[in-house]
């Protein structure tokens, strides 16, 4: 067997336990007021961007509604044109940023959908690269993230400062 060595990973790791106490990360992150060590990008009037802990891809953000709901049609629609806006914003700070071949761009609505979060509805956006599905998540079942959330947080951050 092989070792893969990703020391930094550890305090990410350490951060992230001891966080699940069956609280929406939705709903308490924006209240804290603590933008930079909660990794939210932007904050719309009716909804946010934050950086997800636990990405798919280096850059993978997602966006959230304030509102509490499980369900896009529980959504008012200048709430669902204001996510749609700010994924463009994403998009566009993602493209410019790490040069991504292509994005997948979705929502999970349920558990059996495969939401992780399924009582407050969320959007991903996911930059893709040509390869980036290459024989280490296929056939070892893991996937290197190589930069860390901070970094990242760090280069997109400028871009929502200016909206």
């Amino acid at each position: 067997m092989e070792n893969l060595w990703a020391p930094w990973r550890m305090n990410y790791i350490r951060k992230a336990v001891g966080k699940k106490n069956g609280k929406c990360i939705f709903c308490v992150k924006p209240k804290q007021k603590k933008d930079t060590q909660n990794h939210i990008l932007y904050r719309g009037k009716k909804s946010f961007i934050i950086m997800n802990l636990f990405p798919y891809n280096n850059g993978h953000l997602m966006v959230a509604p304030y509102k509490h709901t499980p369900s896009l049609e529980s959504l008012d629609d200048e709430t669902l044109l204001e996510i749609i806006a700010l994924l463009k914003k994403a998009e566009y700070a993602l493209r410019k940023e790490f040069r991504p071949d292509g994005f997948n761009i979705g929502v999970n609505i349920g558990r059996a959908a495969g939401a992780g979060i399924d009582k407050h509805i969320h959007f991903h956006i996911v930059p893709r690269w040509n390869g980036d599905t290459n024989f280490l998540p296929v056939t070892a079942g893991a996937k290197v993230i190589v930069q860390s959330i901070e970094e990242s947080y760090g280069i997109l951050s400028k871009h929502f400062k200016r909206l």
